[in-house]
């Protein structure tokens, strides 16, 4: 791309350049190829290199002198052309040398076979370290801190992992286990979807709120109505004040009416809420909104009696939570994942959720990391979870979507690993856990209006995930989520409200407590060139309080510099 050639003519290239040099088809002769040919392809030589790719690709049988000869032989020419003229100013040119040894930076960071590059040992000793990740400050630097953490000895059980019980939710039968085709969506069964999660909300705000009758949202009606739909935006723009529109549901008619929020004292919406107003609509084609009726947290269902006894452990687990990219931009070592693995040897947490990202490269390479990651905390016997991202360049770019494969694992290797969907709630012990790699925050942080809430916008969006229960509640979707809907409502809602819910983002990193949800963003391990964050939790289940209230397991947790 980056030299205006063609496909065909870029297979020419590669078949003289390894015909000439006797090389095979591997990462590294593709760096040096990479590093070399595009140099000769000036236009004035473009038309003399098509020639001879031609004839050496129709004849590979003969004895192909090296791509130096053609070069010289044109520079030769080029030097007898210059000597007949008056150079110009400023056009002398910088002579073109082959070292001896040619490597580029970026093959100078790949090793023969990535089983090298990702060995626990050594990943990959001859590249080039990233400087500014090297010469970070403040390692082990604790940013954030929640609940007590004063004296908090952050070490797993005796034995990590022995014991602990850990798996999706739902149950392997009724999770999104394995692949499955997708973009066949219609657009009728995208509706379908919306108008059911408007139906379901919508009758539970009706309960909650004791509201007799909800009325069409474009009939005429002089006394004041009570109307339920989703939020949506009169435009392709950006959500505003005077933007807002209120799609009902099929009971409700399901068309469309502008909605006037300027006597509402404060509200918070986004694109795909499902939420309740209540107004005047004397014409039928806008509604002055007069109140906000929007799902409280008591409707939200607690864990905690309904999937575990009520005895309490005794002893509480310590559980890390990473977030990828795992390496820095400027270099392709995997210098921050070794650190990572250094801690959780030196901790020896009971289990380690790692989020997205473990590789931008294919799935071989992939691979490897994994089973390097396994190796490295062998000796712990941590549990470790792997949650797969959109980002992850092998994988299936859908959401939900569906866990890893890694059918390479041994036995013994497998027994610790736990491969999820994105997104997925977890069970660990009794507690549940929630989890998405998709950064939601910095999605429908673009898209929420907000007036006179009095709370920061973190915390909006994490109480609209809860009471939407949706792990994913903005539609339509950001561009780079690609989304279908058919699977999304049935692996993509929150069953209950967890525990503990993680939601990495490019955002600022924090620990709240939203509607006795303890809400974790642990950063992410690497911000562009320089070092990121990773979080730790200390959780212990424990029996609820008298009367059935919710107790959070969270006792504490903390956001630590990498």
């Amino acid at each position: 791309i980056c030299s205006r050639i063609q496909a065909g003519e870029m297979v020419f290239q590669w078949v003289a350049y390894s015909s000439s040099n006797g090389l095979k088809l591997t990462t590294d002769t593709l760096e040096q190829f990479d590093h070399e040919v595009p140099v000769l392809l000036t236009p004035k030589r473009r038309p003399y290199l098509s020639a001879f790719f031609f004839k050496q690709a129709r004849n590979r049988t003969k004895d192909i002198h090296s791509l130096s000869d053609l070069i010289k032989a044109e520079e030769e020419e080029e030097s007898l052309l210059d000597a007949y003229s008056t150079p110009g100013k400023g056009s002398q040119k910088r002579a073109l040398t082959t070292p001896e040894h040619p490597r580029s930076k970026r093959g100078a960071a790949l090793l023969s076979s990535p089983s090298l590059l990702l060995s626990p040992a050594s990943f990959s000793p001859s590249a080039t370290p990233s400087q500014k990740y090297s010469q970070r400050g403040a390692k082990g630097e604790v940013v954030v801190s929640f609940g007590v953490v004063q004296g908090t000895r952050w070490a797993g059980r005796q034995t990590p992992g022995a014991g602990v019980q850990l798996g999706l939710l739902e149950g392997p039968e009724d999770s999104l286990c394995c692949s499955y085709k997708y973009m066949f969506q219609r657009l009728r069964d995208i509706r379908n979807v919306l108008t059911e999660k408007i139906e379901e909300l919508g009758n539970g705000l009706k309960s909650h709120f004791n509201i007799e009758e909800l009325a069409p949202v474009s009939l005429p009606a002089q006394d004041s109505i009570t109307v339920v739909g989703q939020i949506c935006c009169d435009s392709n723009g950006k959500l505003n004040a005077h933007s807002v529109l209120l799609e009902a549901g099929s009971e409700q008619g399901g068309q469309q009416v502008p909605v006037d929020l300027s006597e509402l004292k404060e509200y918070s919406l986004f694109p795909g809420q499902v939420a309740a107003l209540e107004g005047m609509n004397t014409t039928g084609k806008k509604l002055m909104a007069s109140k906000l009726y929007e799902v409280s947290h008591n409707l939200l269902v607690s864990p905690s009696c309904k999937h575990w006894s009520r005895d309490a452990i005794a002893e509480p687990m310590n559980v890390l939570v990473a977030c990828g990219p795992y390496t820095p931009s400027d270099s392709l070592t995997f210098d921050p994942l070794l650190d990572l693995i250094s801690i959780i040897v030196k901790d020896r947490p009971d289990v380690c959720l790692l989020l997205a990202q473990v590789t931008e490269t294919f799935e071989a390479i992939f691979s490897r990391c994994i089973e390097s990651i396994v190796d490295g905390t062998k000796s712990v016997g941590c549990r470790l979870v792997f949650v797969p991202s959109q980002r992850d360049i092998h994988h299936h770019f859908i959401y939900p979507q569906p866990p890893f494969t890694l059918p390479n694992l041994s036995k013994d290797q497998a027994q610790r690993v736990t491969l999820t969907p994105d997104p997925c709630t977890l069970l660990i012990d009794g507690v549940t856990v929630g989890l998405t790699s998709t950064d939601i925050l910095f999605h429908m942080g673009a898209e929420e209006i907000s007036c006179g809430t009095g709370s920061d916008r973190f915390t909006r969006i994490l109480k609209h995930m809860l009471t939407q229960r949706s792990y994913y509640p903005l539609y339509p979707p950001v561009d780079e989520v690609n989304m279908d809907y058919e699977k999304f409502q049935s692996f993509g809602q929150m069953p209950l409200t967890p525990d503990v819910l993680i939601v990495p983002s490019e955002l600022r990193y924090f620990v709240k407590d939203v509607v006795g949800c303890v809400c974790v963003n642990p950063g992410r391990l690497t911000k562009g060139q320089v070092g990121g964050t990773y979080g730790r939790l200390l959780i212990q289940r424990s029996a609820a309080s008298e009367g059935g209230s919710r107790v959070s397991p969270c006792l504490a947790a903390q956001v630590v510099k990498i």
